[in-house]
Order: C-alpha cells, then sequence, then structure tokens
C-alpha cells in the first residue's frame, strides 16, 4: 500500500546506512563523494548520446539506404525502454539496483556499438533497441540507488546534480556530434560512447555495492519477478510500438495497428501504473500523472519547434538547435531552485508556477508564425519554459521517493518512467497526426522570405493543444498530497 505521509525510503536497518556524523554532508561531501560523481557522470553520458544522436541519425539513414525506416530508430529505442523501466523496477526491488544497472549499462553500450558498426537499416535498428532495453534499466536503478544511498534531505540536489549533466551536453552535443559525424563519420558518434562508460562504472559501482546493495528486507523473500507485470510490461512496449506505426502511416489500413495497440495500453497502463492515476486520485497517483503531463506536452512542443524555425522563418538547423540551447541552463537552474531546503515548504507552489510556466511558453512559441514576431521569442520563452520543467521534472522525482516505501521504490520509479516515455509517445503521435492531417508534412525544408509561412495551421494544431495539456498539469500539482487526516489509498 503506497502511504501518503513522506518518510526515508532507506534501509534504515542495515549497518551501512549513513551515521549520525555523515549527516551533515552534501552530496559531494566524502561518504558521498565517488557515488555522486559515478552516478552523474552516467547521466551526463546518456544526455551526451541523447542529444548527439540526432545529429547523426540523418547522416546513418542516408548511408544504409534506411531513410523510409527513419521514425523506427527513435521509436525502437522507445519500445524497449519501456520494457526495461518495468523489468528494472522489479528487479532492483527484489535483489538490488546493482545487477540492473550494470545490465543497463552493458546492454546500452552493446547496442551504441551494433548500430555504431551496421551495414544495414535493420540491424540499426535493431542495435537502438538493445540500447533502449539498457536505458530502461538504467533510469530506473538509478532511482532506486538514489531512494537507498541518500537520505532525504540529499535528494533534491542529487536531483538538481543529474538535471545540470545534461546542460553541457544539450550545448556542445549537437555541434559536438556534427564535427565527428562530417570529420570521422556518424559511426564514431555511436562506437565512441562505450569507452567512456568504464569511468564511471569504477567508480559508482563499489559504493552502490556498499550502500544500496542487496533486495529490501521486507521483500527479501520474495525473488522471483511477478510474472503479472512482466506480462503486461510487453503489452505496453508492443502497443507504444504499434501506436506509433499507425500515428506515421495515415493510411486507412493503418486504423488497424492503431487500434491493436490502444487495446494492448489501455490493459497494460491501468497494471502498471498506481490505481487512480488516469483519474488524478491524491498522492502517488498524481504524481505519476503529473510526470507524464508535464514531460508529454513538453516534449511534443519542443520536437516541432527546430522544424518551425527553418520552415516558416527560414533559420538554418543550426540556428534553430542553438534556439533551445539555452533552455539547457534554464532547467538545471530550476532543478536548483527546488533543491534548496528553504524551497521545500513551497514545493508544490513551485510545481504550480513551473507548469503554468511551461504552458505560457509552449503557448507563445507559435507566435513566430506571425511574420512581424522576431524569433528570438521563441528563445526566451523557452528559457521560462525550460526553468518551469526545471522545477516540476526534479520535484516530481523527489515526491514519489517520500511517497514510496522501500520495497516499492523499484515498482513506483518504474511507474514514473512509464508515464514519462507513454505520454511522450502518445502526445508525439497525436500531435504528429494533427500536423499531417493538416499539411504539415508538405511543408519545404526551406522557406523564403517572399513565399511567407507554409501551412501555419498544422503547427498551431501542435503547440496550442499541448498548451492545454500543460495547464491540466498546473491543476494536478494542487493533488499530490492527501487531505488532512487521510493516510493511504
Amino acid at each position: 500500500m503506497a502511504v501518503l505521509e513522506p518518510r526515508d525510503t532507506g534501509v534504515t536497518d542495515d549497518p551501512e546506512v549513513p551515521s549520525v556524523g555523515e549527516v551533515e554532508e552534501g552530496v559531494l561531501g566524502r561518504s558521498y563523494r565517488a557515488l555522486s560523481i559515478g552516478i552523474v557522470s552516467v547521466v551526463l553520458l546518456i544526455a551526451f548520446e541523447a542529444t548527439a544522436v540526432g545529429t547523426a541519425m540523418p547522416v546513418a539513414a542516408r548511408e544504409l539506404d534506411g531513410v523510409a525506416l527513419y521514425a523506427f530508430a527513435f521509436s525502437g529505442y522507445f519500445t524497449t525502454s519501456l520494457f526495461g523501466m518495468v523489468l528494472a523496477g522489479q528487479w532492483a526491488d527484489r535483489r538490488g539496483p546493482l545487477g540492473a544497472l550494470t545490465a543497463g549499462i552493458a546492454g546500452f553500450g552493446a547496442g551504441l556499438l551494433l548500430s555504431g558498426t551496421a551495414g544495414a537499416m535493420w540491424l540499426f535498428i535493431l542495435g537502438r533497441a538493445v540500447q533502449g532495453f539498457g536505458g530502461g534499466l538504467v533510469i530506473v536503478a538509478l532511482y532506486v540507488v538514489v531512494g537507498r544511498a541518500y537520505p532525504e534531505r540529499l535528494r533534491p540536489a542529487i536531483m538538481a546534480a543529474f538535471a545540470a549533466g545534461w546542460v553541457v551536453p544539450s550545448i556542445v552535443g549537437p555541434l559536438a556530434a556534427g564535427a565527428v559525424t562530417e570529420h570521422l563519420g556518424w559511426r564514431w558518434v555511436f562506437v565512441g560512447i562505450p569507452v567512456l562508460v568504464v569511468f564511471p562504472l569504477v567508480l559508482a559501482l563499489p559504493q552502490i555495492r556498499r550502500r544500496a546493495g542487496g533486495p529490501v528486507h521486507a521483500i527479501a523473500g520474495r525473488a522471483s519477478f511477478d510474472r503479472r507485470r512482466i506480462r503486461l510490461a510487453l503489452g505496453i512496449s508492443l502497443g507504444a510500438g504499434l501506436l506509433q506505426y499507425a500515428a506515421q502511416d495515415l493510411r486507412p489500413l493503418s486504423l488497424l495497428p492503431g487500434l491493436a495497440g490502444v487495446a494492448l495500453l489501455v490493459p497494460a497502463v491501468l497494471g502498471l501504473l498506481p490505481r487512480g492515476t488516469y483519474r488524478a486520485a491524491r498522492g502517488l497517483p498524481s504524481v505519476v500523472l503529473l510526470r507524464g503531463v508535464a514531460a508529454g506536452s513538453f516534449v511534443a512542443a519542443e520536437s516541432f519547434v527546430p522544424l518551425m524555425l527553418v520552415t516558416q522563418r527560414g533559420l538554418s538547423p543550426t540556428l534553430a538547435g542553438f534556439s533551445l540551447a539555452a533552455g539547457g541552463g534554464t532547467w538545471a537552474l530550476g532543478s536548483w531552485v527546488q533543491s534548496r531546503a528553504r524551497a521545500e515548504p513551497y514545493r508544490e507552489r513551485l510545481m504550480t508556477g513551473g507548469m503554468v510556466l511551461v504552458a505560457a511558453a509552449i503557448a507563445a512559441a507559435p507566435s513566430v508564425l506571425i511574420d512581424s514576431v522576431p524569433v528570438w521569442t521563441v528563445a526566451v520563452a523557452w528559457g521560462f519554459g525550460c526553468f518551469g520543467m526545471g522545477l516540476v521534472i526534479s520535484s516530481s522525482s523527489v515526491l514519489l521517493l517520500q511517497l514510496s516505501a522501500p520495497e516499492e521504490a523499484g515498482t513506483n520509479s518504474a511507474a514514473l518512467q512509464i508515464s514519462d516515455g507513454l505520454s511522450n509517445a502518445v502526445l508525439l503521435a497525436g500531435g504528429g497526426a494533427a500536423f499531417a492531417a493538416l499539411g504539415g508534412g508538405t511543408v519545404s525544408h526551406t522557406v523564403s522570405e517572399a513565399s511567407g509561412s507554409q501551412h501555419p495551421v498544422a503547427f498551431a494544431a501542435v503547440f496550442l493543444p499541448m498548451a492545454g495539456v500543460a495547464l491540466l498539469g498546473a491543476w494536478v500539482t494542487t493533488r499530490l498530497h492527501a487531505r488532512t487526516g487521510s493516510s493511504c489509498i
């Protein structure tokens, strides 16, 4: 049963729990330094790969004669990561996060190598799928490590460090990947990263083994996995893949895989997310729902910003990408603000304000479809939106660990990531379908000043609904804790 009163999710009867003398240390204090640097380095490498791979992907698809399968190189990663998230939650709760994290990093690296050495597009997509499975294992295992190895007062700070780990990659990742692709070839973007994983592994694994290894005592006797949840995980992965395929192919025949995807997704989502998530029940269900609403609306909108700037305002792809670069810094700033001890009593208000900023940024972005509006408006708006996301995403992670019993930390962390990833797919699919249906698929790659905007309604049909979804998230932030006198769901 998920308890709604905040609690420390560390294994309190473990002799390796930090002693009283360690209480005043920060995440970079002597007791936590190696662990913090190690796990943040893992996040840094994943972030660099995520921001760099988009630059190399078009070249890879063209050289492998697989442009027609381009979208599946992205969706393949996503669908397998959902399964990895559920498996990691089960694995970490029953046997500790060390095995899931090690296997995840190994899978992530193996997928990169497979894609980087692929001689055909189907092998490239297979590598992305292996990589996604490993990434799903890693992200959930890291959350469990945070819940077990750090006292509650330090969790906002380490979550802020995770966010900060995305700043440099978001700025230099595309530029570095472009230079590597141009001078060395796209394959080096993939095969060069696995070598860099060795350092964080050597640094962090001994600390994880000491501070967060082994099962929680409450479920130590339940070593086997929950087969029903594994089946639901397979269902959610397959369903998401079918739904994405249907959204990319608007022919009437594509309704069949789309309906099959929905039929698989609905029972899987109801079974894997906390009861009451879909109706924003107070406490943990609303935390999980908020994560999906925030991430899905923001990512779906952000995916169309560079395309809008290139096709409607004539910016180069490099300038369009740099228009979003400042967002990495403001996202980290928002995450840092929520990590301050003085912010703790106001966490829910900060999250409400964050979602309002996200909604405002998304709504302001399509204003550049009007020629008289300066293009830098998007950069300014997106900076504020990323600040709001920094407040919301890190805080939702902190609240999830507060509201989770030790033996449920892995399963609940998996639910949070599933909500995040699944909403990305569903809202991207919906936004993409609306964009294509209104003629967005026929916009040219450049636009001259004389020709003006092409199909502005198609872009507005993406941004404005996503702004509405973000406003819904502002309401969900008012339901993150139980009413006075309520203790459980």
